[in-house]
């Protein structure tokens, strides 16, 4: 019982580990914008996770994890911000090669304006909810940013494609982490809403992110072919 959140990480990054030696999507010769851009994430996201602790948002369920702490936090929760972003990446990363023609290309900014006035709807129903204003205030942010102030590289419509997609090993995933439940939440920090047993505010969660995720993967990439074109 105590190795489910850590075999749930390993399930989550076993097949995308091993198919990023695929021929054509050739995954692997690209960790070196996945790592820097999985490692800056992961750092702001476990700030943020090891504040909701504090302001108990949410716990962990000692029934289901091994034990071990780092600063506060369980070794799978640390994992956690490894093995999903490499997914969601490799997810984007295979979409890209196989489908390279993307209709959402025309739709994307109208759907960046949409998700703003939703967060901002979010911040104005949820000021006093822990989960919801931090989560929401940082997707304003950081999705403002991208969209109105990234001028250099656009990416969006390869990222709502990716995001719909992840959806599907998200709904699994944390299904079983709020089903069993792995991850308790206090529901006086959040809406109250719940999608099954999900939270409305982790597919948001989700957004920021995988949004912070690739746009450092997709940084990190544009930097490296000013200096030599990608092959």
């Amino acid at each position: 019982m105590k190795y489910i959140y850590l075999l749930i990480n390993i399930a989550v990054i076993f097949f995308p580990l091993l198919l990023s030696f695929d021929k054509k999507v050739h995954f692997f010769s690209r960790w070196r914008f996945v790592i820097p851009a999985i490692l800056i994430t992961g750092v702001v996201f476990l700030v943020w996770d090891l504040l909701f602790v504090k302001l108990d948002v949410w716990s962990f369920n000692p029934d289901y994890i091994v034990g071990i702490q780092f600063f506060g936090l369980p070794l799978e929760e640390i994992l956690f911000f490894l093995t999903v972003p490499y997914a969601c990446i490799f997810i984007y990363e295979c979409l890209n090669v196989y489908f390279p023609k993307n209709d959402l290309q025309k739709y994307s900014f109208s759907l960046s304006n949409m998700f703003l006035g939703l967060c901002v709807a979010m911040l104005f129903f949820g000021y006093d909810r822990w989960y919801t204003i931090i989560n929401f205030g940082f997707l304003l942010i950081l999705l403002s940013y991208v969209e109105y102030v990234n001028i250099k590289f656009r990416f969006m419509y390869k990222f709502y494609r990716a995001y719909l997609v992840s959806l599907v090993p998200f709904y699994i995933v944390n299904g079983f982490l709020t089903a069993i439940p792995v991850v308790m939440y206090n529901d006086k920090q959040n809406l109250g809403f719940r999608v099954g047993t999900i939270p409305f505010e982790d597919h948001f969660y989700l957004m920021g992110l995988l949004l912070m995720n690739i746009y450092l993967y997709e940084f990190f990439k544009d930097r490296y072919s000013t200096i030599k074109p990608l092959t």
